[in-house]
């Protein structure tokens, strides 16, 4: 369910002019499950949507990088950009804007390898820039970092359990029976980009069944326990970074397809709600 101001809204009342099928997606997925996902106004659900197409993006981008998938022991970054510490960790060197950095995964991906906990993060930070633009997100994470799951006190994210999967989530997939001599692959994160279809750093742009597939065949020997895709869910918490728009330069391009969003006026008759 999607309310607006505590009001039910449908997805017919939103969809007039929006092109995009991924949107659409979402959209027909909010308004399905149970679960009330609930704004404030109309443009905190355009930017929520607008976050969760950057998240999207960035998965994809990041596919196309070249970056590798390896071990935290084995991780690489470019060293003109990123210091690497003894524990791995990717830290600015001085002078280096924290959007500089960044962006370089993506350009210079052929230099960098890491696992799937700091590809997700990779994909989490980008989508932010490319919402806030880069002058907000170098002042809200001014000593940007990369770690495995550990992550700059500024990213804000929502973790739930559910299977109100939404394309933007960032999902699970455990490997009960992994290989030791594997323990990479005891799981997965993977972004959900459409019903089913997902990026899997390491894997690729695939279905959940592929993934399955990809972890079942790092089983124990013998094992007829099969991979699964869990119920834990992991979302950047849009709304946090709303107000680094209000003052932001409006871009040419409008990610909602043209629609009514930016020009809706909530108005209730009776017991309906209407957007006008």
């Amino acid at each position: 369910m999607i309310k607006i101001s505590q009001k039910p809204i449908s997805v017919s009342q939103l969809q007039a002019g929006i092109t995009s099928k991924n949107l659409l997606t979402i959209l027909q997925l909010m308004a399905r499950y149970p679960t009330v996902f609930e704004f404030n106004t109309p443009e905190d659900l355009q930017f929520d949507l607008t976050m969760r197409l950057n998240v999207i993006q960035a998965s994809l981008l990041l596919d196309q990088s070249g970056a590798e998938f390896t071990i935290l022991e084995d991780s690489m970054c470019n060293p003109r950009v990123w210091r690497l510490s003894g524990d791995r960790t990717f830290e600015l060197w001085p002078n280096v804007p924290p959007h500089v950095a960044l962006n370089d995964i993506f350009i210079n991906g052929q230099l960098y390898a890491f696992e799937c906990g700091t590809a997700i993060l990779v994909v989490f930070y980008k989508a932010i820039l490319d919402s806030i633009g880069p002058n907000n997100f170098d002042r809200i994470f001014p000593d940007l970092f990369l770690y495995n799951w550990h992550y700059h006190q500024n990213l804000s994210i929502l973790v739930h359990e559910g299977v109100d999967y939404l394309p933007g989530d960032c999902l699970y997939f455990k490997n009960p029976d992994f290989s030791p001599s594997a323990p990479e692959w005891q799981g997965e994160n993977a972004i959900m980009l459409d019903d089913n279809l997902f990026f899997a750093h390491g894997i690729g742009v695939t279905g959940q069944q592929e993934i399955i597939n990809e972890l079942n065949d790092n089983r124990i020997w013998g094992s007829m326990i099969s991979a699964y895709l869990t119920t834990h869910i992991i979302s950047i918490e849009s709304s946090i970074y709303r107000a680094y728009t209000i003052n932001k330069p409006r871009d040419d391009t409008d990610p909602l397809g043209q629609s009514l969003l930016k020009q809706m006026i909530l108005g209730e008759v009776g017991s309906h709600t209407y957007l006008t």
